[in-house]
Parts: C-alpha cells; structure tokens; sequence
C-alpha cells in the first residue's frame, strides 16, 4: 500500500527554520501536483502550499514569504522549508497527493486519489 511518510517537525523558537521532507517510500511516481497542509489543535485543516507537475508553486497569504516548496526528482522528495517561524505555525504538517498520481514499486502500480501522510508535528514557541 502507498504511504506518504512526512518528516522534519522538531520544536523550534520563533524565528528558527524547519526544513520538512515527504517521501513515499519504496515507490516511485509519476511528477504529480502535492500539496502540504496543516492542521493545528482545535482548528480546521488549512492548506499551505501546492508545486505542480510543472514546478509552478502557490502558497497560502500566512506563509507566503516565508515557505518554500520545492521538489528533487532524484531523490524522489517534496520538501517545504519554513524560515521565520511564528507560534502561529505550530501545527501538525501533512503531504498530499489530490491524484489520480500512479505510484509503483518494483512490480505493481498504484493510481491513488487523495493520498495523505501521518503528518509530523512542528511546534514553535515565542
């Protein structure tokens, strides 16, 4: 079954920078739009950014500036690099694949819709 598996959330100070990766591991894919999301305790799930299959980016206003999401083929990663950290990003990060996207291992491919990850959790204390 694919995964999406995030990683990169810490404990931070306002200020400090995260650099969160999402992979799915074992698996290859075709370039498809992924997004990241947040969610923070007691609050709706907001979404924070999008790169497309051409590399165009987009970004919510609140991180706009600050965020940048980025893609390495190679390493088959989407990365989200957070700098100026505000307590009002703590949250927990998701990555997301709307699809259809085919994922495929060594033998068997995959077409997946909506596929989300764990999630890691990023907490910034002012």
């Amino acid at each position: 079954q694919v995964q999406l598996v995030e990683s990169g959330g810490d404990s931070v100070q306002a200020g400090a920078s995260l650099k969160l990766s999402c992979t799915a591991p074992g698996f290859t894919s075709d370039r498809c739009d992924m997004n990241w999301y947040r969610q923070a305790a007691g609050k709706q799930r907001e979404w924070v950014s999008t790169i497309s299959t051409a590399g165009s980016t987009d970004y919510a206003v609140s991180v706009k500036g600050r965020f940048t999401i980025s893609r390495d083929t190679a390493r088959r990663t989407v990365y989200l690099e957070m700098n100026s950290l505000e307590p009002e990003d703590t949250a927990k990060y998701f990555c997301n694949v709307i699809g259809p996207c085919r994922f495929c291992d060594y033998n068997v491919c995959y077409i997946v819709r909506d596929l989300w990850g764990q999630g890691t959790q990023v907490t910034v204390s002012s």
